[in-house]
């Protein structure tokens, strides 16, 4: 437990001017403590929107402790990314280069259903073609069943099937084909983002341990005390500090909601491995491979694989995981002899509230599920979008943000927790306590059991996720609902709308992918290309 010190304990040369903060005073000074994907992100995306480079701008200072070493496993995006990286001012060719870096077009789910060979389905990142306007839902049911949802209404599928990549070598930087987010290494990600925010966005970089907090009389954070550097001040403080929590969750103890009654992951099991061949196609899309207590997840970058098991305590050992784990590295291509993975232990849940007083909690520190679908990086990606848009200009109108941000992000946290429930709720596997205690009621939220019943007569709509920014559209909920092999009563609408609009999509759908496979390189191919040429900026 780092200690707190009264207000005005500060190095010599260090003061602060008041016991309390001036409620009125400009919000000069953002400390941001932790580094990462999560603490560089957030420093480069207030940076940007606020000018920081300018002798009068806003100061951010990112306080970061030295030796820590990044998880080092691939990670996945949203295609949110893109905009997100594009407004920070960062090439996507540096980060292709730097950063082990290629594209996702979705991701694909073996075994989830019943565990049989022929067991998988497709959630691509492009809409499924006619979405909202004619009734795909309602006609795939009565007239193509057989056939795969995802398959029928998207191109993707078949794209990802052909290891083919979503855009050409001549289309710009962050222009897509096919729409795309990314794979990468999650720790060459942050030093990326560390150089890019220090030489071109004026963000100031302290390595250093931070060895207790400094309060103001009101309970505001005053300054951080570090070990070699002083005390830094600030106005509002970020926590990046990852799991453990060391502003929100340590220092104001703010509670933890554990979510591990719902989703029962709380270990993972993290490998690096190597291609069998240099020139080994990439996978464009994350596969996850369902197991007898979790699930696997295997995400392809251009110099390796990035696999991991993710699965549950309550429910496996750690060895019974380990084991399963090589099995699925030896069987998908990978040696005998790797050395043993990286445990990960992590608690399911959120912090109760995100945003007290002047500190807000970004990233792990905020909360964590598991890494199914990616949401821990998107939501970060929300959470700093926010906090450099809705800057409080003073203390005094901090705590409005600060309940804007709460009321969100509960939301969002809520429906994160649905989605990744959907996964699991809809299962027939029966091999094991694992499997049959997702499918219980009591693990099951109200709203989406109650959103079930309602899909039952209706395909899921943006009436349900009615957001301006939702983390996982509607179009999410249709590919994994109908992958999972939900069968809605009456063919899950009651429109009356022909079967002409929905058929005209399918077959619209169906010519983007035969005209789009001869026109797309490799996924490896266009990798190659980037990494000499690159690509072409707006």
């Amino acid at each position: 437990m780092r200690k707190t010190l009264p207000a005005g304990t500060m190095q010599p040369g260090d003061s602060l001017s008041n016991m309390n903060p001036n409620p009125d005073a400009a919000l000069r000074h953002v400390v941001i403590v932790g580094g990462g994907s999560a603490g560089w992100l957030t420093a480069a995306v207030i940076a940007a929107e606020h000018q920081t480079s300018a002798a009068d701008g806003l100061r951010i200072t990112l306080l970061e402790a030295p030796g820590i070493p990044p998880i080092g496993v691939g990670e996945g995006t949203w295609p949110s990314m893109r905009d997100t990286l594009r407004r920070i001012g960062l090439s996507e060719t540096e980060l292709v280069r730097r950063c082990d870096a290629c594209f996702k077009q979705g991701s694909r789910f073996n075994g989830w259903r019943d565990g049989s060979d022929a067991d998988h389905y497709h959630h691509p990142f492009s809409l499924p073609v006619g979405h909202g306007d004619a009734d795909l839902v309602g006609t795939w049911q009565a007239r193509h069943a057989h056939q795969p949802f995802a398959d029928l209404v998207s191109h993707q599928p078949a794209l990802c099937a052909r290891g083919l990549a979503p855009k050409q070598p001549g289309t710009p930087e962050y222009a897509a084909v096919a729409n795309y987010g990314y794979h990468f290494d999650a720790g060459k990600f942050g030093v990326l983002l560390r150089e890019h925010c220090l030489a071109k966005r004026g963000v100031q970089h302290v390595q250093d341990e931070f060895v207790a907090v400094q309060s103001h009389a009101n309970g505001d954070i005053a300054a951080l005390q570090t070990r070699d550097h002083g005390a830094i001040a600030g106005d509002l403080f970020i926590d990046c500090t990852g799991l453990r929590s060391l502003l929100l969750g340590e220092h104001f103890q703010v509670p933890f909601i554990s979510q591990r009654h719902v989703l029962f992951n709380d270990r993972a099991l993290a490998l690096q491995v190597p291609y069998p061949v240099e020139d080994s196609p990439i996978a464009s899309q994350t596969v996850a491979t369902a197991q007898r207590d979790g699930w696997i997840w295997d995400i392809g970058l251009p110099t390796r694989r990035g696999v991991g098991h993710v699965y549950s305590s309550a429910h496996c050992s750690d060895d019974a995981a380990e084991a399963a784990l090589q099995r699925y590295v030896q069987a998908s291509g990978g040696p005998r002899n790797l050395a043993a993975a990286r445990p990960l232990r992590f608690e399911p849940g959120y912090r109760a509230r995100f945003w007290h007083r002047n500190c807000v909690a970004v990233g792990l520190a905020a909360g964590f599920i598991e890494p199914l679908e990616a949401s821990a990086l998107a939501l970060a990606e929300m959470s700093a979008a926010f906090i450099a848009a809705q800057l409080p200009a003073t203390r005094s109108s901090m705590d409005a943000v600060a309940d804007q941000f709460n009321e969100a992000f509960a939301y969002r946290w809520e429906r994160v927790i649905d989605f990744l429930k959907l996964h699991y709720v809809l299962t027939q596997r029966n091999d094991s306590d694992y499997w049959r205690d997702h499918v219980r009621p009591a693990s099951v939220p109200e709203r989406l059991q109650a959103l079930l019943q309602l899909w039952q007569h209706r395909p899921p709509s943006r009436h349900d996720l009615p957001r301006i920014e939702e983390v996982f559209p509607s179009a999410s909920y249709h590919y994994v609902l109908y992958g999972m092999g939900f069968k809605p009563q009456g063919g899950g609408s009651r429109r009356q709308a022909p079967f002409e609009g929905a058929e005209h999509a399918f077959r619209e759908a169906a010519t983007l992918a035969a005209r789009m496979a001869p026109a797309l390189p490799s996924h490896r191919g266009l990798i190659q290309h980037i990494q000499r040429h690159g690509l072409p900026r707006i």
